[in-house]
């Protein structure tokens, strides 16, 4: 176990480096020019302000030498600056990765805890009503596109019925509270103003409904197939003829080993709403990596392209580490090689 973990640690590098090269690659050949976003539209006319903002950004350098030049940054933690908010791409992330992380962590529980419930029902009453339930909630919530279910779900809850805020992570009269771990709802809490915390929670729901809605759709069929499976192996009809309770036999013998194929999934999930989230944090103005990765790619920020890229490929690569390693705890027969 030891010995993968460290194999594993060790390729995370290379493999960034393949990922941050090929999308430099592709972000400084897309057409288009970058030099929109910082010169003004007045000065584009103007060579002298074109060169000097050229040589401001390293644009007056060839291909290889601005990418010589980035990796270089990049080895001491430089992820370069903004053309777009002229600060640090790292500042920027830093700043915008909490309310991410607080989105889809919130999503993750809501989806990944309602999909096992949904899952384990419809494999325990299959072909009845629970069942055709179950899976036409779950077909509806993995086939329903995001900016659909969003609007709609926004439009229900907030403007008719006014059961649940608006946009944003908090009202536009809150104070936001001083930044400790960027995530509203425990920052709130830790400054002991309840109010800012219900606040914060109230307007946290409907964003992690929608987002959590697709994965609870997609876990929900996994397990309910998985369990399938499980439920017809030897070991179950022998647990059941020893006398052991219905309950038991499903959380016990059934559900831990109908978990570990989903294991897969959960961890895929996770890393993919990081960067993936796009159209959730656009519709309910959610102030993430989603939200910065659109108006770097409006604006061709190059430097902001490439650090959320460098975010998601990091996400990628730990959650495919962290799964291989609940693979072994969940199921003590498979052998890492």
């Amino acid at each position: 176990m030891t010995r993968f973990i460290i194999r594993r640690l060790i390729s995370i590098p290379l493999l960034l480096l393949g990922i941050v090269s090929i999308a430099f690659l592709i972000s400084h050949n897309t057409q288009g020019d970058p030099l929109a976003s910082i010169v003004s539209e007045r000065q584009m006319d103007n060579p002298e302000v074109v060169a000097a903002a050229k040589a401001r950004w390293g644009l007056d350098k060839s291909l290889p030498e601005q990418y010589v030049l980035y990796l270089r940054n990049l080895i001491t933690g430089d992820l370069g600056t903004s053309f777009r908010t002229k600060q640090g791409v790292g500042k920027d992330i830093l700043e915008r990765l909490p309310a991410t992380l607080e989105l889809v962590i919130a999503a993750m529980i809501l989806g990944v805890g309602s999909g096992i419930v949904l899952g384990v029902l419809a494999a325990r009453f299959r072909n009845k009503p629970i069942d055709h339930a179950a899976r036409l909630w779950a077909l509806t919530g993995s086939s329903t596109p995001v900016f659909w279910s969003g609007l709609i779900l926004l439009y229900i809850f907030s403007v008719v019925l006014g059961w649940l805020p608006g946009p944003g992570r908090l009202d536009p009269r809150s104070v936001p509270p001083e930044f400790m771990t960027g995530f509203l709802t425990i920052d709130t809490l830790l400054a002991g103003d309840f109010a800012a915390f219900g606040d914060a929670l109230h307007h946290l729901i409907l964003p992690a409904l929608v987002l959590g809605w697709t994965v609870m759709g997609i876990v929900s069929r996994l397990v309910r197939g998985s369990m399938l499976d499980v439920l017809s192996q030897d070991y179950i009809v022998a647990a059941r003829a020893r006398g052991a309770g219905e309950l038991r036999v499903l959380l016990n013998h059934a559900l831990r080993n109908a978990l570990v194929p989903t294991l897969t999934i959960i961890g895929f999930t996770f890393a993919y709403l990081i960067t993936g989230a796009v159209l959730t944090e656009t519709i309910f103005s959610w102030p993430g990596i989603g939200s910065y990765a659109v108006e770097a790619a409006r604006n061709l920020d190059y430097p902001a392209i490439i650090g959320v890229t460098i975010v998601g490929g990091t996400a990628f690569l730990l959650s495919n580490l962290a799964t291989d390693i609940a693979y072994a705890f969940a199921d003590p027969r498979i052998r890492l090689s």
